[in-house]
């Protein structure tokens, strides 16, 4: 596994906070009607709670999906964001392996 590019994603106190955020859904407001089903949450909920731009947060979501941490569901006009725990373990675990073998 590729250490170097999920690192340097988790190089930034804002998306550690959202991965942190995005662990427990009761750290956003409730669904809005006709989303309650929809595992994630919505990319408006993600960018009001950290009070950064639309085009910000896009950014900071499009590079935690592109090195697996979350994934990204469409619905309508609407991207809900859910961390993918599997990739995030096995970043873990390579990470871990890595720093055991210095």
């Amino acid at each position: 596994m590729d250490l170097e590019k999920p690192i340097a994603a988790l190089n930034n106190p804002v998306r550690r906070d959202i991965l942190g955020w995005l662990k427990d859904r009761s750290n956003f407001p409730p669904p809005l009607p006709g989303h309650e089903g929809i595992e994630g949450v919505c990319v408006g909920y993600i960018q009001d709670k950290a009070q950064l731009s639309q085009s910000t947060i896009s950014n900071y979501m499009g590079l935690l999906k592109q090195v697996g941490f979350v994934v990204a569901e469409r619905h309508g006009q609407w991207t809900f964001y859910r961390r993918d725990e599997a990739k995030i373990q096995a970043f873990l675990a390579a990470f871990n392996d890595e720093l055991s073998k210095r």
